[in-house]
């Protein structure tokens, strides 16, 4: 597991937040943010996954 993915819920759900507002989703599973990178926060985007830029090299992944 992720460290800094996601919690997997059974929906529906509702998450109160910090500032009191309510985040409800129907959908019957649900992936709640914990990393807190998400631009759809409390709901996760993927945004915690480490992304490289297109122009970088690729790693060598000869074995040693």
């Amino acid at each position: 597991m992720d460290p800094l993915g996601p919690v997997l819920v059974e929906g529906p759900v509702e998450i109160v937040l910090d500032d009191g507002t309510v985040a409800r989703s129907d959908r019957f599973m649900v992936a709640v943010c914990t990393c807190r990178r998400s631009r759809i926060y409390p709901w996760c985007d993927t945004s915690h996954r480490h992304r490289e830029r297109a122009d970088s090299p690729p790693e060598d992944r000869t074995p040693r």
